[in-house]
């Protein structure tokens, strides 16, 4: 094959490997989503309106019936397939390193909050530079990304549920500044090996709602269509991606939302 041939060659499989992969801007070879026109990780799907909130990282600090996850003084609650918790503490938060970490406690339905951010000054784009990720039971994901100047494939951005919705708007805040979640999760409900209700999420970032009771279309995937499997735990760890990237997490707390009518002790 002459030279020029192989050119021609390797800019068509460079144009290929383009329009295959997911980012901003492309519509990627990926499996449709239901009721809407676009498939997952849909780059030319629009983006989120941008929402200036009212201030930075709302600080909410534990109830007294809440489990804390982190204090800024040790990671007691955590642990990673090592057995060991693998991130670091510096200046009162946890930075995401080495590996994924769970917590060492199962939960079901829950009330979350905690706050994060991406360094400052560290370069980001996309997908790449500033991400993380909150799985809940491990296997449900609402993204972390630093999105404040930086555009992805709408259900990759922060606040989305990774892969299948975006979020209602942008709110996130200028990178260094720390933004806070405060998130309602509840796990799917099975008859049998059918799913009775999905599970589901309500999303509140730096004060505003950005999913609201938004249900998953099943376990979090990556360019594929999410589906629900014939079986599932009651109760499982929440993981915290590490995605090669040093994001930082403070002030971590979860409640069980418990039942309805329950007897005061």
């Amino acid at each position: 094959m002459k030279a020029t041939q192989i050119f021609a060659l390797s800019g068509i499989l460079g144009l290929i490997s383009y329009v295959l992969a997911d980012g901003f801007g492309v519509k990627p070879n990926n499996p449709q989503l239901p009721g809407v026109p676009y498939v997952v990780h849909d780059g030319t799907r629009p983006q989120p309106r941008m929402v200036t909130p009212g201030g930075g990282g709302v600080v909410v600090k534990a109830p007294s019936d809440a489990t804390v996850l982190f204090d800024g003084k040790n990671l007691d609650a955590w642990t990673s397939k090592s057995g060991l918790p693998t991130w670091e503490i510096k200046d009162g938060a946890m930075i995401a390193a080495k590996s994924e970490m769970t917590t060492k406690e199962s939960f079901g339905a829950i009330q979350l909050h905690t706050e994060w951010r991406c360094p400052a000054g560290r370069k980001v784009q996309d997908q790449g530079g500033g991400n993380s990720g909150i799985f809940f039971m491990g296997l449900y994901e609402i993204q972390v990304l630093e999105c404040h100047e930086n555009k992805t494939y709408p259900d990759g951005q922060a606040g989305s549920l990774y892969g299948q919705t975006p979020p209602l708007c942008n709110a996130t805040v200028p990178q260094g500044e720390w933004n806070s979640y405060d998130i309602i999760f509840t796990p799917p409900v099975y008859d049998g090996e059918i799913v009775k209700e999905p599970a589901r999420v309500t999303v509140i970032h730096n004060g505003v709602v950005v999913q609201n009771s938004r249900a998953f279309l099943g376990p979090t995937q990556h360019k594929k269509l999410a589906t629900y499997p014939k079986t599932h735990p009651l109760t499982a760890p929440i993981s915290l991606q590490f995605h090669g990237d040093p994001m930082e997490y403070r002030n971590m707390w979860i409640r069980p939302l418990g039942e309805y009518d329950q007897q005061a002790k």
